[in-house]
Protein backbone atom coordinates (compact mmCIF):
# COMPACT_ATOMS: atom_id res chain seq x y z
CA UNK A 1 0.00 0.00 0.00
CA UNK A 2 2.79 2.44 0.97
CA UNK A 3 6.22 3.31 -0.31
CA UNK A 4 9.19 2.71 2.01
CA UNK A 5 7.94 3.24 5.57
CA UNK A 6 9.86 5.77 7.70
CA UNK A 7 10.27 3.03 10.30
CA UNK A 8 12.23 0.99 7.73
CA UNK A 9 14.56 3.75 6.57
CA UNK A 10 17.13 3.18 9.28
CA UNK A 11 20.11 0.89 8.86
CA UNK A 12 21.09 -1.77 11.35
CA UNK A 13 23.91 0.50 12.55
CA UNK A 14 21.40 3.26 13.28
CA UNK A 15 19.13 0.88 15.12
CA UNK A 16 22.04 -0.22 17.32
CA UNK A 17 22.24 3.32 18.67
CA UNK A 18 19.55 2.08 20.98
CA UNK A 19 22.23 0.00 22.74
CA UNK A 20 24.68 2.92 22.87
CA UNK A 21 25.44 4.76 26.13
CA UNK A 22 22.79 6.96 27.61
CA UNK A 23 24.58 10.13 26.52
CA UNK A 24 22.76 9.90 23.17
CA UNK A 25 19.40 9.76 24.88
CA UNK A 26 17.25 12.60 26.03
CA UNK A 27 16.06 13.05 29.59
CA UNK A 28 12.88 11.24 28.72
CA UNK A 29 14.86 8.07 27.99
CA UNK A 30 13.75 7.52 24.40
CA UNK A 31 16.67 7.01 22.01
CA UNK A 32 17.37 9.26 19.03
CA UNK A 33 16.26 6.73 16.42
CA UNK A 34 12.88 6.21 18.11
CA UNK A 35 12.43 9.96 18.47
CA UNK A 36 13.20 10.47 14.77
CA UNK A 37 10.72 7.77 13.78
CA UNK A 38 8.08 9.24 16.11
CA UNK A 39 8.53 12.67 14.53
CA UNK A 40 7.53 11.14 11.17
CA UNK A 41 4.09 10.41 12.59
CA UNK A 42 3.23 13.59 14.48
CA UNK A 43 0.50 14.54 12.01
CA UNK A 44 -3.04 13.31 12.60
CA UNK A 45 -4.51 10.96 10.03
CA UNK A 46 -8.00 10.55 8.61
CA UNK A 47 -9.88 7.65 10.12
CA UNK A 48 -11.17 5.12 7.53
CA UNK A 49 -14.38 4.91 9.57
CA UNK A 50 -14.85 8.67 9.25
CA UNK A 51 -14.11 8.62 5.52
CA UNK A 52 -16.66 5.88 4.84
CA UNK A 53 -19.17 7.60 7.13
CA UNK A 54 -18.88 10.90 5.28
CA UNK A 55 -19.23 9.01 1.99
CA UNK A 56 -22.54 7.54 3.21
CA UNK A 57 -23.90 11.02 3.79
CA UNK A 58 -22.56 12.34 0.47
CA UNK A 59 -24.08 9.44 -1.48
CA UNK A 60 -27.43 9.88 0.24
CA UNK A 61 -27.42 13.59 -0.61
CA UNK A 62 -26.29 12.86 -4.18
CA UNK A 63 -29.09 10.34 -4.79
CA UNK A 64 -31.71 12.58 -3.16
CA UNK A 65 -30.72 15.69 -5.12
CA UNK A 66 -30.44 13.79 -8.41
CA UNK A 67 -33.87 12.20 -7.87
CA UNK A 68 -35.48 15.54 -7.12
CA UNK A 69 -33.70 17.13 -10.08
CA UNK A 70 -35.06 14.45 -12.45
CA UNK A 71 -38.56 14.87 -10.98
CA UNK A 72 -38.55 18.65 -11.37
CA UNK A 73 -37.16 18.35 -14.90
CA UNK A 74 -40.04 16.13 -16.02
CA UNK A 75 -42.90 17.42 -13.86
CA UNK A 76 -41.99 20.93 -12.77
CA UNK A 77 -41.78 22.56 -9.37
CA UNK A 78 -45.49 22.93 -8.78
CA UNK A 79 -47.38 19.68 -8.69
CA UNK A 80 -49.84 18.20 -6.20
CA UNK A 81 -47.78 15.00 -6.04
CA UNK A 82 -44.51 16.81 -5.21
CA UNK A 83 -44.57 15.81 -1.52
CA UNK A 84 -45.36 12.17 -2.38
CA UNK A 85 -42.51 11.92 -4.92
CA UNK A 86 -40.11 13.73 -2.59
CA UNK A 87 -40.87 11.31 0.24
CA UNK A 88 -40.45 8.31 -2.08
CA UNK A 89 -37.15 9.60 -3.47
CA UNK A 90 -35.82 10.30 0.04
CA UNK A 91 -36.86 6.84 1.29
CA UNK A 92 -35.31 5.16 -1.75
CA UNK A 93 -32.05 7.07 -1.33
CA UNK A 94 -31.87 6.11 2.34
CA UNK A 95 -32.66 2.45 1.57
CA UNK A 96 -29.92 2.39 -1.07
CA UNK A 97 -27.31 3.61 1.44
CA UNK A 98 -28.50 1.03 4.00
CA UNK A 99 -28.25 -1.81 1.47
CA UNK A 100 -24.81 -0.61 0.32
CA UNK A 101 -23.73 -0.68 3.95
CA UNK A 102 -25.18 -4.16 4.59
CA UNK A 103 -23.37 -5.54 1.52
CA UNK A 104 -20.00 -4.09 2.71
CA UNK A 105 -19.79 -1.57 -0.12
CA UNK A 106 -18.42 1.02 2.32
CA UNK A 107 -15.45 -1.09 3.38
CA UNK A 108 -12.13 0.48 2.41
CA UNK A 109 -11.26 -2.56 0.28
CA UNK A 110 -14.48 -2.08 -1.74
CA UNK A 111 -13.94 1.67 -2.05
CA UNK A 112 -10.46 1.12 -3.46
CA UNK A 113 -11.75 -1.27 -6.14
CA UNK A 114 -14.97 0.22 -7.61
CA UNK A 115 -14.66 -1.57 -10.96
CA UNK A 116 -14.29 -4.96 -9.24
CA UNK A 117 -17.44 -4.14 -7.25
CA UNK A 118 -19.39 -2.85 -10.27
CA UNK A 119 -21.77 -5.84 -10.26
CA UNK A 120 -22.47 -5.55 -6.54
CA UNK A 121 -23.23 -1.82 -6.84
CA UNK A 122 -25.59 -2.43 -9.76
CA UNK A 123 -27.32 -5.27 -7.93
CA UNK A 124 -27.87 -3.15 -4.81
CA UNK A 125 -29.22 -0.19 -6.79
CA UNK A 126 -31.53 -2.47 -8.81
CA UNK A 127 -32.64 -4.23 -5.63
CA UNK A 128 -33.50 -0.88 -4.09
CA UNK A 129 -35.77 -0.01 -7.02
CA UNK A 130 -37.31 -3.49 -6.92
CA UNK A 131 -38.21 -3.04 -3.24
CA UNK A 132 -39.62 0.42 -4.00
CA UNK A 133 -41.75 -0.96 -6.83
CA UNK A 134 -42.96 -3.86 -4.67
CA UNK A 135 -43.94 -1.47 -1.90
CA UNK A 136 -45.83 0.79 -4.31
CA UNK A 137 -47.62 -2.21 -5.82
CA UNK A 138 -48.60 -3.56 -2.40
CA UNK A 139 -49.97 -0.18 -1.35
CA UNK A 140 -51.79 0.17 -4.70
CA UNK A 141 -49.90 3.36 -5.53
CA UNK A 142 -47.84 2.20 -8.52
CA UNK A 143 -50.06 3.90 -11.08
CA UNK A 144 -49.25 7.28 -9.51
CA UNK A 145 -45.57 7.01 -10.41
CA UNK A 146 -43.92 7.73 -13.75
CA UNK A 147 -41.86 4.83 -15.11
CA UNK A 148 -39.91 7.22 -17.35
CA UNK A 149 -39.04 9.44 -14.40
CA UNK A 150 -37.79 6.59 -12.20
CA UNK A 151 -36.08 4.88 -15.12
CA UNK A 152 -34.11 8.05 -15.78
CA UNK A 153 -33.26 8.40 -12.08
CA UNK A 154 -32.07 4.77 -12.02
CA UNK A 155 -29.52 5.50 -14.77
CA UNK A 156 -28.49 8.95 -13.47
CA UNK A 157 -28.20 7.74 -9.87
CA UNK A 158 -26.04 4.75 -10.75
CA UNK A 159 -23.73 6.82 -12.96
CA UNK A 160 -23.29 9.33 -10.13
CA UNK A 161 -22.53 6.63 -7.53
CA UNK A 162 -20.04 4.88 -9.79
CA UNK A 163 -18.40 8.17 -10.76
CA UNK A 164 -18.10 9.26 -7.14
CA UNK A 165 -16.53 5.93 -6.19
CA UNK A 166 -14.02 6.14 -9.02
CA UNK A 167 -12.94 9.54 -7.68
CA UNK A 168 -12.89 8.21 -4.08
CA UNK A 169 -10.75 5.27 -5.16
CA UNK A 170 -8.06 7.60 -6.48
CA UNK A 171 -8.29 9.84 -3.39
CA UNK A 172 -8.05 6.93 -0.94
CA UNK A 173 -5.04 5.49 -2.74
CA UNK A 174 -3.35 8.88 -2.69
CA UNK A 175 -4.19 9.43 1.01
CA UNK A 176 -2.86 5.96 1.83
CA UNK A 177 0.32 6.57 -0.17
CA UNK A 178 0.89 9.95 1.50
CA UNK A 179 0.18 8.55 4.98
CA UNK A 180 -2.90 10.74 5.44
CA UNK A 181 -5.35 7.88 5.83
CA UNK A 182 -4.03 4.89 7.71
CA UNK A 183 -4.07 3.13 11.05
CA UNK A 184 -0.66 3.39 12.63
CA UNK A 185 0.36 0.33 14.59
CA UNK A 186 3.25 -0.61 16.84
CA UNK A 187 4.20 -4.24 17.47
CA UNK A 188 4.79 -5.07 21.13
CA UNK A 189 7.12 -8.06 21.41
CA UNK A 190 9.75 -9.18 18.93
CA UNK A 191 11.40 -12.28 17.58
CA UNK A 192 9.89 -14.90 15.34
CA UNK A 193 6.30 -14.33 16.56
CA UNK A 194 6.48 -10.66 15.55
CA UNK A 195 7.97 -11.54 12.17
CA UNK A 196 5.17 -14.01 11.39
CA UNK A 197 2.60 -11.39 12.44
CA UNK A 198 4.15 -8.65 10.29
CA UNK A 199 4.33 -10.93 7.23
CA UNK A 200 0.69 -11.92 7.76
CA UNK A 201 -0.45 -8.29 7.99
CA UNK A 202 1.63 -7.14 5.01
CA UNK A 203 0.31 -9.76 2.63
CA UNK A 204 -3.27 -8.61 3.23
CA UNK A 205 -4.31 -6.73 0.06
CA UNK A 206 -5.47 -3.14 0.52
CA UNK A 207 -5.11 -3.12 4.32
CA UNK A 208 -4.75 0.31 5.93
CA UNK A 209 -2.23 -0.67 8.61
CA UNK A 210 1.14 1.07 8.70
CA UNK A 211 3.57 -0.61 11.09
CA UNK A 212 5.70 2.06 12.75
CA UNK A 213 8.17 -0.11 14.66
CA UNK A 214 8.69 -2.74 17.35
CA UNK A 215 9.14 -2.40 21.10
CA UNK A 216 10.38 -5.21 23.32
CA UNK A 217 11.92 -5.42 26.79
CA UNK A 218 14.16 -8.32 25.81
CA UNK A 219 17.75 -7.82 24.70
CA UNK A 220 19.11 -8.44 21.21
CA UNK A 221 20.02 -12.06 21.95
CA UNK A 222 16.37 -13.00 22.55
CA UNK A 223 14.78 -10.29 20.39
CA UNK A 224 16.67 -9.22 17.21
CA UNK A 225 17.16 -5.47 16.63
CA UNK A 226 15.46 -5.71 13.22
CA UNK A 227 12.43 -7.91 12.51
CA UNK A 228 11.01 -8.24 8.99
CA UNK A 229 12.74 -4.98 8.07
CA UNK A 230 11.38 -3.01 11.03
CA UNK A 231 13.68 -1.75 13.80
CA UNK A 232 13.28 -2.47 17.47
CA UNK A 233 12.92 1.09 18.77
CA UNK A 234 13.07 0.56 22.51
CA UNK A 235 11.54 -0.97 25.61
CA UNK A 236 7.91 -0.99 26.69
CA UNK A 237 8.50 1.97 29.03
CA UNK A 238 9.90 3.97 26.11
CA UNK A 239 6.88 2.99 24.04
CA UNK A 240 4.73 5.14 26.34
CA UNK A 241 6.69 8.25 25.34
CA UNK A 242 6.87 7.18 21.69
CA UNK A 243 3.08 6.77 21.47
CA UNK A 244 2.57 10.23 22.93
CA UNK A 245 4.81 11.90 20.34
CA UNK A 246 3.59 9.87 17.37
CA UNK A 247 -0.10 9.66 16.53
CA UNK A 248 -0.34 5.91 17.11
CA UNK A 249 -3.74 4.28 16.68
CA UNK A 250 -3.08 0.69 17.67
CA UNK A 251 -0.73 -1.47 19.72
CA UNK A 252 -0.57 -5.11 18.63
CA UNK A 253 0.79 -7.38 21.34
CA UNK A 254 2.58 -10.28 19.66
CA UNK A 255 2.76 -12.70 22.56
CA UNK A 256 1.13 -16.10 23.01
CA UNK A 257 -1.78 -16.38 25.43
CA UNK A 258 0.28 -18.95 27.31
CA UNK A 259 2.61 -16.12 28.41
CA UNK A 260 -0.17 -14.88 30.67
CA UNK A 261 1.96 -13.17 33.31
CA UNK A 262 3.99 -11.27 30.71
CA UNK A 263 0.88 -10.21 28.80
CA UNK A 264 -0.70 -8.88 32.00
CA UNK A 265 2.52 -7.08 32.90
CA UNK A 266 2.55 -5.36 29.51
CA UNK A 267 -1.12 -4.41 29.62
CA UNK A 268 -0.67 -2.86 33.06
CA UNK A 269 1.83 -0.44 31.52
CA UNK A 270 0.05 0.17 28.21
CA UNK A 271 -3.60 0.64 29.19
CA UNK A 272 -3.02 4.31 30.10
CA UNK A 273 -2.54 5.17 26.40
CA UNK A 274 -5.47 6.44 24.26
CA UNK A 275 -5.05 3.71 21.64
CA UNK A 276 -6.65 0.43 20.59
CA UNK A 277 -4.79 -2.49 22.13
CA UNK A 278 -5.05 -5.82 20.32
CA UNK A 279 -3.61 -9.21 21.19
CA UNK A 280 -2.52 -11.07 18.07
CA UNK A 281 -4.22 -14.46 17.87
CA UNK A 282 -2.79 -15.62 14.52
CA UNK A 283 -0.41 -18.16 16.10
CA UNK A 284 -2.34 -19.21 19.19
CA UNK A 285 -3.34 -22.82 19.49
CA UNK A 286 -6.25 -21.78 21.71
CA UNK A 287 -9.18 -20.99 19.41
CA UNK A 288 -12.20 -18.87 20.30
CA UNK A 289 -15.51 -18.50 18.52
CA UNK A 290 -15.25 -16.24 15.41
CA UNK A 291 -17.26 -13.48 17.06
CA UNK A 292 -14.56 -13.12 19.72
CA UNK A 293 -12.11 -11.76 17.15
CA UNK A 294 -11.66 -8.58 15.19
CA UNK A 295 -9.63 -8.79 12.02
CA UNK A 296 -6.92 -6.95 10.13
CA UNK A 297 -7.57 -8.50 6.74
CA UNK A 298 -7.71 -12.16 7.70
CA UNK A 299 -5.40 -11.86 10.72
CA UNK A 300 -7.43 -12.48 13.91
CA UNK A 301 -7.03 -10.14 16.89
CA UNK A 302 -8.44 -10.23 20.40
CA UNK A 303 -9.70 -6.78 21.44
CA UNK A 304 -8.19 -5.89 24.82
CA UNK A 305 -8.77 -2.11 25.04
CA UNK A 306 -10.48 0.34 22.69
CA UNK A 307 -9.59 3.98 22.33
CA UNK A 308 -12.38 5.88 24.15
CA UNK A 309 -14.56 8.51 22.47
CA UNK A 310 -13.30 7.77 18.98
CA UNK A 311 -14.44 8.52 15.41
CA UNK A 312 -18.10 9.65 15.26
CA UNK A 313 -18.30 9.81 19.06
CA UNK A 314 -15.51 12.40 19.00
CA UNK A 315 -17.39 14.39 16.34
CA UNK A 316 -20.56 14.35 18.45
CA UNK A 317 -18.67 15.39 21.58
CA UNK A 318 -16.90 18.22 19.75
CA UNK A 319 -20.22 19.50 18.39
CA UNK A 320 -21.63 19.28 21.95
CA UNK A 321 -18.68 21.33 23.25
CA UNK A 322 -19.02 24.04 20.61
CA UNK A 323 -22.78 24.47 21.03
CA UNK A 324 -22.82 24.53 24.83
CA UNK A 325 -19.62 26.61 25.09
CA UNK A 326 -21.22 29.33 22.96
CA UNK A 327 -24.38 29.16 25.09
CA UNK A 328 -22.26 29.33 28.26
CA UNK A 329 -20.28 32.35 27.02
CA UNK A 330 -23.50 34.20 26.12
CA UNK A 331 -25.32 33.35 29.37
CA UNK A 332 -22.38 34.09 31.70
CA UNK A 333 -20.95 37.10 29.83
CA UNK A 334 -22.43 39.61 32.37
CA UNK A 335 -20.90 37.59 35.24
CA UNK A 336 -17.52 37.41 33.48
CA UNK A 337 -17.56 41.15 32.75
CA UNK A 338 -18.43 41.99 36.38
CA UNK A 339 -15.71 39.62 37.63
CA UNK A 340 -13.09 41.21 35.39
CA UNK A 341 -13.97 44.68 36.73
CA UNK A 342 -13.91 43.45 40.35
CA UNK A 343 -10.47 41.83 39.91
CA UNK A 344 -9.07 45.03 38.41
CA UNK A 345 -10.45 47.15 41.27
CA UNK A 346 -9.31 44.69 43.98
CA UNK A 347 -5.62 44.22 43.13
CA UNK A 348 -2.96 45.02 40.58
CA UNK A 349 -2.27 42.63 37.75
CA UNK A 350 -3.94 40.97 34.76
CA UNK A 351 -7.52 39.77 34.84
CA UNK A 352 -6.73 36.34 33.46
CA UNK A 353 -4.31 33.76 34.81
CA UNK A 354 -2.68 31.26 32.41
CA UNK A 355 -1.56 27.90 33.73
CA UNK A 356 0.08 24.95 31.97
CA UNK A 357 -1.68 21.67 32.59
CA UNK A 358 -1.76 18.13 31.26
CA UNK A 359 -4.23 17.70 28.42
CA UNK A 360 -5.23 14.85 26.14
CA UNK A 361 -2.52 12.19 25.79
CA UNK A 362 -0.37 14.07 28.33
CA UNK A 363 0.13 17.02 25.99
CA UNK A 364 0.79 20.35 27.69
CA UNK A 365 -2.06 22.83 27.29
CA UNK A 366 -2.62 26.34 28.59
CA UNK A 367 -5.78 26.84 30.64
CA UNK A 368 -7.45 30.20 31.29
CA UNK A 369 -8.77 31.26 34.70
CA UNK A 370 -9.73 34.52 36.34
CA UNK A 371 -6.81 35.60 38.53
CA UNK A 372 -7.61 34.86 42.16
CA UNK A 373 -4.16 35.48 43.76
CA UNK A 374 -1.93 38.47 44.22
CA UNK A 375 0.31 38.70 41.16
CA UNK A 376 3.57 38.59 43.15
CA UNK A 377 2.39 35.51 45.07
CA UNK A 378 0.96 33.51 42.18
CA UNK A 379 2.18 29.94 41.68
CA UNK A 380 1.81 28.89 38.02
CA UNK A 381 3.28 25.44 38.76
CA UNK A 382 0.73 24.73 41.55
CA UNK A 383 3.40 22.98 43.59
CA UNK A 384 1.89 24.55 46.70
CA UNK A 385 -1.84 23.88 46.74
CA UNK A 386 -4.27 26.56 47.88
CA UNK A 387 -5.42 26.00 51.47
CA UNK A 388 -8.13 27.49 53.64
CA UNK A 389 -7.52 31.20 54.40
CA UNK A 390 -4.50 31.15 52.10
CA UNK A 391 -2.87 34.63 52.29
CA UNK A 392 -1.97 34.46 48.60
CA UNK A 393 -5.66 34.67 47.61
CA UNK A 394 -7.27 38.09 47.13
CA UNK A 395 -10.64 39.11 48.58
CA UNK A 396 -12.33 38.77 45.20
CA UNK A 397 -10.35 35.60 44.65
CA UNK A 398 -11.88 33.89 47.70
CA UNK A 399 -15.37 34.48 46.39
CA UNK A 400 -14.77 33.46 42.79
CA UNK A 401 -12.89 30.33 43.88
CA UNK A 402 -15.68 29.23 46.21
CA UNK A 403 -18.30 29.76 43.53
CA UNK A 404 -16.05 28.43 40.72
CA UNK A 405 -16.55 31.69 38.82
CA UNK A 406 -12.77 31.70 38.30
CA UNK A 407 -13.23 28.73 35.93
CA UNK A 408 -15.65 30.53 33.56
CA UNK A 409 -12.96 31.60 31.04
CA UNK A 410 -12.47 27.90 30.34
CA UNK A 411 -15.57 28.08 28.17
CA UNK A 412 -13.16 29.63 25.66
CA UNK A 413 -10.73 26.73 26.14
CA UNK A 414 -13.59 24.39 25.32
CA UNK A 415 -14.68 26.44 22.31
CA UNK A 416 -11.13 26.50 20.90
CA UNK A 417 -10.63 22.79 21.56
CA UNK A 418 -7.91 22.42 24.21
CA UNK A 419 -10.57 21.38 26.76
CA UNK A 420 -13.90 19.64 26.56
CA UNK A 421 -16.85 20.91 28.57
CA UNK A 422 -17.05 17.60 30.44
CA UNK A 423 -14.13 15.36 31.27
CA UNK A 424 -11.46 14.70 33.90
CA UNK A 425 -10.31 18.00 35.36
CA UNK A 426 -6.79 18.90 34.16
CA UNK A 427 -4.19 19.23 36.89
CA UNK A 428 -1.17 21.49 36.83
CA UNK A 429 1.90 19.66 35.50
CA UNK A 430 3.78 20.03 38.82
CA UNK A 431 0.81 19.44 41.16
CA UNK A 432 1.95 17.49 44.22
CA UNK A 433 0.66 15.74 47.33
CA UNK A 434 3.14 15.36 50.19
CA UNK A 435 6.03 16.12 47.79
CA UNK A 436 4.88 13.42 45.37
CA UNK A 437 3.54 14.10 41.88
CA UNK A 438 -0.01 12.81 41.39
CA UNK A 439 1.16 10.08 38.99
CA UNK A 440 3.51 8.87 41.74
CA UNK A 441 0.58 8.58 44.15
CA UNK A 442 -1.88 6.73 41.89
CA UNK A 443 -0.89 3.80 39.72
CA UNK A 444 -2.36 4.41 36.25
CA UNK A 445 -3.05 8.09 36.98
CA UNK A 446 -2.23 9.09 33.39
CA UNK A 447 -5.12 6.95 32.14
CA UNK A 448 -7.20 10.07 32.97
CA UNK A 449 -5.59 11.62 29.88
CA UNK A 450 -7.00 9.05 27.45
CA UNK A 451 -9.68 11.66 26.73
CA UNK A 452 -9.64 15.44 26.53
CA UNK A 453 -9.87 17.05 30.01
CA UNK A 454 -12.97 19.00 30.94
CA UNK A 455 -14.22 22.21 32.52
CA UNK A 456 -16.32 20.07 34.83
CA UNK A 457 -16.42 16.36 35.44
CA UNK A 458 -17.99 13.34 37.14
CA UNK A 459 -15.54 13.59 40.06
CA UNK A 460 -16.36 17.26 40.66
CA UNK A 461 -20.12 16.81 40.88
CA UNK A 462 -19.58 13.92 43.28
CA UNK A 463 -17.74 16.11 45.76
CA UNK A 464 -14.12 15.53 44.71
CA UNK A 465 -13.17 19.12 43.96
CA UNK A 466 -10.98 21.71 45.60
CA UNK A 467 -7.83 20.97 47.59
CA UNK A 468 -6.16 17.59 46.98
CA UNK A 469 -4.46 17.44 50.40
CA UNK A 470 -4.52 13.66 50.85
CA UNK A 471 -3.54 10.71 48.68
CA UNK A 472 -7.02 9.26 49.16
CA UNK A 473 -8.62 12.31 47.51
CA UNK A 474 -6.38 11.92 44.49
CA UNK A 475 -7.21 8.21 44.24
CA UNK A 476 -10.95 8.84 44.49
CA UNK A 477 -10.85 11.63 41.89
CA UNK A 478 -8.93 9.33 39.54
CA UNK A 479 -11.42 6.50 40.18
CA UNK A 480 -14.38 8.70 39.27
CA UNK A 481 -12.57 10.03 36.20
CA UNK A 482 -11.87 6.51 34.95
CA UNK A 483 -15.52 5.57 35.52
CA UNK A 484 -16.53 8.52 33.33
CA UNK A 485 -14.14 7.48 30.55
CA UNK A 486 -15.42 3.90 30.54
CA UNK A 487 -19.10 4.91 30.59
CA UNK A 488 -19.10 8.02 28.42
CA UNK A 489 -22.16 9.04 26.41
CA UNK A 490 -23.65 12.35 25.32
CA UNK A 491 -26.48 11.85 27.81
CA UNK A 492 -23.90 11.31 30.55
CA UNK A 493 -22.20 14.59 29.53
CA UNK A 494 -25.55 16.39 29.55
CA UNK A 495 -26.35 15.02 33.00
CA UNK A 496 -23.00 16.18 34.41
CA UNK A 497 -23.34 19.59 32.77
CA UNK A 498 -26.75 20.30 34.25
CA UNK A 499 -25.85 18.92 37.68
CA UNK A 500 -22.71 21.06 37.91
CA UNK A 501 -24.32 24.37 39.03
CA UNK A 502 -26.42 22.50 41.60
CA UNK A 503 -23.47 20.61 43.09
CA UNK A 504 -21.31 23.77 43.12
CA UNK A 505 -23.60 25.14 45.83
CA UNK A 506 -21.59 22.89 48.16
CA UNK A 507 -18.43 24.98 48.67
CA UNK A 508 -16.99 22.98 51.57
CA UNK A 509 -13.78 21.95 49.76
CA UNK A 510 -13.38 25.05 47.59
CA UNK A 511 -11.17 27.88 48.84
Amino acid sequence: MNEIDPARRFSLDAVRKFDAPAENNTAGGMNDVARQVASQYRRDTMSPIMVSGVLRMVEFALLLVSGLAVYFYYVGFFNYLAWQYSLTIAATSFLAVVLLDVTDCYQIVALMRPIANFGRLLLVWAGTFALMALTAFTMKMSEDYSRLLFGTWFIVGFVLILGLRLVMSKLIRRWARDGRMERRAVIVGGGNAAEVLIRSVEKQPYNDIRICGIFDDRGDKRSPPVVAGYPKLGTISELIEFARIARIDMLIVSLPLTAESRVLQLLKKLWVLPVDIRLSAHSNALQFRPRAYSYIGSVPMLDIFDKPINDWDSVAKRAFDIVFSIIGIIVFSPVMLATAIAIKLDSKGPVLFHQKRHGFNNEIIEVYKFRSMYTDKADPTAKQTVTKNDPRVTRVGRFIRKTSIDELPQFFNSLFGSLSLVGPRPHAIAAQSHNLLYNEVVDGYFARHKVKPGVTGWAQINGWRGEMDTNEKIRMRTEYDLYYIENWSLLFDLRILFLTPIRLLNTENAY
